[in-house]
């Protein structure tokens, strides 16, 4: 999922990022989380967290419109929202988890959290069976919803990242955006030679959800699931195949590692708002805010594509959930108002106010004909997604930035590729066991 810019990154998503925001970052798992009570009362408060946003105007906005909408429709119902901080989530939500005195009904969180926290017990499973609208959640979106094939949280939205590129630069230089994955370097690098004040793209060695697509459009992937199990494939011949290509463009007479090497998906994308890059992986998310920027109206943006020409490289499928605490006692309450403000209407409004991908199919076709400039991204999530490994072990390799690492190893520290990618493999088998 994204951080508090929208990100990335999740970026991520990327994160994200994220992947930042994105998509956001998983957490480290909780041991326990509160008993399941089978007490379901229809009145009282009903306890909100949603993540606060650099600019969380429009999205409270949108949020009151919905409370004022669910308090008018459930007489002696109050909702009470609190915005916490994306950097804190995990400490809240341990305390959230072993406390149900000082935890939400409802909470919007990561999806890369997911799995963590349902082995520790803090969200109910979602019985979606008598909501109409969810039959229309994309499937590879609701799947983030999922652990173990039981649903623990409904997206609110999701976040994919796409090539931003400058089209002034390619008009004047003549070029045409790449359509195929290893057009990408020669382009940028021929950009740079041509401006050397531009880097021919913004790529970061803590970018994460922008490398992936490269690996997994090589065919290759994070890990493998055997017996039950996860097994790292990052140092696969295939991986390796997409590492490489990724890495290249991290490179003097591209972007230079002493520019770019330290860089996640926010410091990628501020490269090219700030007109110091020709071309950039970013994320819907990210559209509004290069809008206000040097770049508004001088930049398209294509599919990152992959290995054949016309092919979409897989992207993070990054973005929140909305999901209910096992421990809480306005359980009927609590599902009625996640269904509302993650049905279809007022993902809209958050598309409206925040630029939010909703995550309804037909939503999303209906904004692709009102809003030409998502179709790229759009089409990117219809062609297919990936996801980080669904476990709780992934906080454990995140927190020890087990890929980012292995990419600065390589586009920085000029170190072997197989080296660095066996190492990577190793810290996540050791994550994946312990």
């Amino acid at each position: 999922m994204r951080v508090a810019k929208r990100v990335a990154a999740v970026a991520a998503g990327l994160a994200v990022t994220v992947l930042a925001t994105a998509g956001l970052s998983g957490c480290a798992p909780v041991q326990s989380g509160p008993a399941a009570t089978g007490t379901d009362q229809q009145t009282g408060q009903l306890r909100v967290w949603l993540f606060d946003e650099v600019n969380r105007g429009p999205k409270e906005a949108v949020v009151k419109e919905a409370v004022t909408e669910f308090q008018n429709a459930h007489q002696g119902v109050t909702v009470d929202v609190q915005y916490i901080q994306v950097q804190s989530r995990a400490e809240r939500f341990k305390a959230a988890f072993s406390d149900p005195k000082s935890a939400p009904d409802v909470a919007e969180f990561g999806n890369t959290d997911l799995a963590g926290y349902v082995s520790g017990g803090g969200f109910a499973e979602l019985d979606l069976s008598s909501w109409a609208e969810a039959k229309d959640l994309l499937p590879t979106v609701a799947d983030t919803g999922k652990v173990d094939g039981k649903t623990y949280g409904v997206p609110w939205y999701v976040g994919i990242r796409a090539l931003y590129y400058r089209t002034d630069v390619f008009t004047e230089l003549g070029l045409k955006p790449p359509t195929k994955l290893d057009e990408i370097a020669p382009l940028a690098r021929q950009i740079r030679a041509a401006k050397p004040d531009l880097l021919g793209i913004s790529a970061g060695g803590k970018y994460t959800y922008a490398a992936m697509p490269f690996v997994w459009a090589n065919g290759g992937d994070i890990a493998r699931e055997d017996g039950g199990k996860y097994v790292s494939t990052i140092d696969s011949t295939e991986s390796k195949a997409g590492l490489r290509q990724y890495t290249e463009l991290i490179s003097d007479d591209i972007c230079p590692p002493a520019q770019c090497a330290g860089n996640g998906g926010d410091a990628s994308v501020e490269a090219f708002r700030a007109g110091k890059a020709a071309m950039v992986i970013g994320g819907d998310f990210n559209r509004k805010s290069v809008d206000a920027s040097t770049a508004a109206g001088k930049y398209a943006v294509v599919p990152v594509p992959g290995t054949t020409a016309g092919s979409i490289a897989p992207a993070f499928a990054g973005g929140n959930l909305l999901g209910v605490m096992k421990g809480s006692e306005r359980k009927t309450l609590a599902n009625q108002f996640l269904q509302l403000l993650g049905g279809k209407q007022y993902q809209r409004k958050m598309f409206d106010a925040m630029g939010n991908m909703p995550t309804f199919g037909d939503v999303q076709n209906d904004l692709a004909k009102a809003n030409p400039v998502v179709e790229p991204f759009i089409k990117t999530l219809n062609a297919g997604t990936k996801f980080v490994p669904v476990t709780p072990n992934w906080a454990k390799i995140d927190a020890q930035a087990v890929l980012p690492t292995l990419l600065q190893e390589v586009a920085a520290a000029g170190n072997d590729l197989d080296t660095a990618a066996k190492k990577a493999a190793d810290a996540m088998n050791a994550a994946f066991s312990s």
